[in-house]
């Protein structure tokens, strides 16, 4: 007797494959995506993420509280796609956690996470599943390239420094000309697409509802390695992202105030004892940039934000210890 197809799932191509002659469907996939006021964004990743060839997979969208229409916009366009409209924004972490709760009831073998601010290839969820067999693998990422420049990559993931805890490797940024072409294990995945096993959720938890936002996936995938999970990068797969879309764009005051207070709880949670004679020093050098850098180019507003947040940052943290 086969396993029941969740309503709404595609049937279209489903053979499965066979394990000791027994046929077995293909896993069972919720792909989430978080919208908050970007409605014609998330038109356009729910057009590209009908197209995918992937035949078993349903989509589902969180709303955190869009005042521009964008549920009744989704609704119209999209009836196939389930909605959940929060009352109110949760933030990234909290509204994926919402999310995430409710594919793991409906018996989500993977969730693949998407940012509504990208668009994603029609064979990318074949070409994650492709590397994910063996156990030990929890979480793969696409690679991701600028939405305006497809040929430019804005990440492959990183490494990790042990003492810093910071990643290394800047996200592989820069031209694509060939240097990424082999899956490759990560410390660290960005957030904006991530294919992660069900296994891994029950073990570690979702994500940590502190991070509004930013720093979440920082904290998921340092608490994915320390349970032995490894994290792959899967370059075939492939999605294009409009980058810093949510947050006003790059150095913008609620990306500086969120990114700052974001990366207080991170290093507050996971530093103890002698590390912080190394990490101290380091996190407040990378403070002083930051304000030297937006000061020069005149950010007053986000040189505020940016101070607001550290100061927020080690407030929460400290009443949550």
């Amino acid at each position: 007797m086969g396993v029941p197809r969740p309503p709404g799932a595609s049937s279209a191509g489903l053979r499965g494959h066979r394990i000791r002659g027994q046929a077995v469907p293909p896993p069972f996939i919720y792909v989430l995506t978080l919208n908050w006021n970007r409605r014609q964004d998330t038109l356009a990743c729910l057009e590209s993420l009908t197209r995918m060839s992937y035949p078993h997979f349903r989509i589902l969208v969180v709303d955190n509280g869009s005042t521009d229409g964008s549920v009744e916009a989704v609704v119209a366009r999209f009836p196939e796609v389930e909605i959940f409209a929060n009352e109110r924004n949760l933030g990234f972490a909290a509204g994926c956690n919402v999310g995430l709760r409710h594919a793991l009831a409906l018996g989500a073998d993977y969730v693949f996470i998407v940012n509504n601010d990208t668009t994603v290839d029609h064979r990318a969820l074949d070409e994650l599943l492709a590397e994910a067999a063996p156990p030990d693998v929890g979480m793969l990422a696409p690679k991701v390239c600028y939405h305006d420049d497809p040929t430019c990559i804005w990440s492959v993931g990183g490494g990790r420094n042990p003492l810093t805890l910071e990643m290394t490797g800047g996200h592989g940024r820069g031209p694509d000309v060939g240097q990424w072409e082999e899956v490759v294990e990560r410390e660290f995945l960005v957030g904006c697409a991530l294919l992660i096993k069900r296994e891994l959720l029950e073990r570690v938890g979702l994500f940590d509802e502190r991070f509004f936002m930013y720093y979440e996936d920082m904290d998921f995938c340092l608490r994915a390695r320390r349970a032995g999970y490894r994290l792959l990068m899967v370059p075939k797969a492939r999605i294009w992202h409009k980058v810093a879309a949510s947050s006003g764009g790059s150095d913008s005051p609620m990306e500086r105030y969120y990114m700052a207070r974001s990366s207080v709880l991170f290093f507050r949670k996971h530093v103890r004892g002698w590390r912080w004679l190394i990490v101290g020093p380091y996190r407040l050098g990378s403070a002083v940039k930051w304000v030297i850098r937006l000061a020069l180019r005149r950010r007053w507003t986000s040189v505020e934000a940016y101070l607001r947040g550290l100061g927020d940052g080690w407030r929460m943290a400290s009443t949550s210890q």
